[in-house]
């Protein structure tokens, strides 16, 4: 019964659920006093603090059924989901993954395999751990680890040959190696498998890269697309800057509560933001743009104009849209609206830190159609000379796309993307990609509202 709550994730399970799936086509004649009696006795023992006549906190009612209540990083099988679905640099990545992996501990729900939900379940979480698998290779990849990846690949693509981005990770860490040959024939070893098992040829993916290998273009891993600090151990430290003390607890309760994010201190005002950064070194700040004494706005532009500045993500209620605009050609990674959910909020700060992505695009598509086309002495240099391909990234780049989506849309490999988005900063001379987007809009490459 607590492995079939689990496996609800926190959503309230009937009565008659439980008993069809625990007892599937044969339930004992006293069912419901039976998942009485369970409930009583789990209750005891996940909670065995608890006074006798104190409500559940953790094994509550829910009419009509039951429900699991726990944090994310008590239960293995959510922390692990949420780290195999999260975002971030290579390393971030790398790490991540790392931990999810860590997590496992053979076949999911092995002793409950004859029940239809449990099965599908174990099916759900396996697929996930390939996942993980297959991402913190890639992450590996990028970070230059292809010697100690080469055994590991080589096994999960000989235990899962029909999948596509297992074959894919193998070539190319072998082809990193100066293994050119080697790669070849992992790709060959695929063709074959996929001919006998499915009667196809390689994918168009494979094809490309076995393409680029046989013309010795397949390109070595790069830096980050977009300059910043690494976080240690997988972990995006926040320093929230916020002159309500009100908005600064809650923030701070949240990112306590998240794995993968630490408070790094906070401040009420734009000096003690600059002063806080200056001790704390966090990855990201989360800036109010209206505070006393120093505006947001003023803090932003002198901590990016340190040396090896975080990542700033502006938050506001409503704020001027001179401000917000003068904000985003300043580098700033993105706007919230304080009234976003946890959920946005976590999920802007991991694309600030990875440099992928502007925030919240219904308030920068406004900035830039009202602001756009305006002569500006500080803009940054024509585009004049950019190759078409360069342009193209920088284009899509401007419509908010992630360096993946780009990948998809131009048939290039994410790796590439990001090689030409640091190219076309250093060539700008910016240093942020919310300056990327200025720039498109203001040399008139982009205009609003195009497709």
């Amino acid at each position: 019964m607590l492995a079939r709550l689990l496996v609800a994730a926190g959503r309230a399970v009937p009565v008659h659920t439980l008993i069809d799936e625990l007892w599937p086509g044969d339930p004992p004649a006293q069912a419901l006093s039976t998942i009485q009696g369970y409930v009583s006795r789990l209750r005891r023992a996940l909670e065995p603090g608890r006074a006798p006549r104190e409500e559940a906190g953790v094994l509550v009612s829910a009419p009509p059924g039951y429900a699991l209540r726990a944090r994310t990083e008590q239960v293995d099988a959510w922390h692990f989901e949420g780290l195999v679905k999260s975002d971030g640099t290579p390393a971030q990545v790398w790490a991540a993954m790392d931990t999810a992996l860590g997590l496992w501990r053979g076949p999911a729900l092995a002793e409950f395999a004859e029940l239809s939900w449990a099965a599908t379940e174990a099916g759900r979480l396996e697929e996930l751990r390939l996942i993980a698998v297959e991402r913190r290779a890639d992450a590996g990849l990028a970070l230059g680890r292809a010697t100690s990846l080469v055994a590991d690949l080589e096994a999960h693509a000989t235990a899962y040959p029909l999948r596509e981005e297992a074959w894919r990770l193998l070539a190319v860490a072998l082809y990193r190696m100066g293994r050119q040959g080697d790669a070849l024939a992992a790709l060959r070893r695929a063709r074959a498998v996929w001919r006998d098992e499915l009667g196809l040829d390689l994918s168009a993916g494979l094809k490309r890269l076995e393409a680029d290998m046989l013309a010795q273009r397949l390109e070595e891993p790069a830096a980050d697309p977009v300059p910043g600090p690494v976080p240690d151990g997988g972990v995006l430290r926040v320093l929230v800057a916020d002159d309500q003390a009100l908005v600064r607890t809650g923030l701070k309760a949240m990112l306590d509560s998240e794995p993968g994010f630490a408070h790094a201190g906070e401040a009420a005002n734009g000096e003690e933001a600059i002063a806080a950064v200056r001790e704390a070194r966090p990855d990201v700040v989360l800036l109010d743009i209206q505070m006393p004494r120093l505006d947001g706005l003023a803090a932003a532009r002198r901590i990016l104009a340190g040396e090896r500045p975080p990542k700033v993500v502006m938050m506001t209620t409503f704020g001027s849209d001179e401000n917000l605009y003068a904000a985003l050609r300043a580098g700033v990674s993105g706007f919230l609206l304080k009234t976003s959910p946890p959920e946005q909020i976590l999920a802007a700060l991991r694309a600030a830190a990875a440099g992928d992505a502007l925030i919240d695009p219904a308030v920068t598509t406004r900035l830039i159609s009202a602001f756009a086309g305006r002569t500006d002495p500080a803009s940054p240099p024509a585009l004049a000379g950019l190759a078409d391909d360069r342009l193209d990234v920088l284009k899509l780049v401007a419509r908010g796309l992630t360096n993946r989506q780009i990948g998809q849309t131009l048939a290039l490999p994410e790796e590439e993307v990001g090689v030409v988005v640091k190219s076309l900063l250093e060539h700008l001379g910016l240093f942020d990609r919310a300056q990327l987007v200025m720039a498109a809009y203001e040399s008139g490459l982009v205009t609003p509202g195009a497709k």
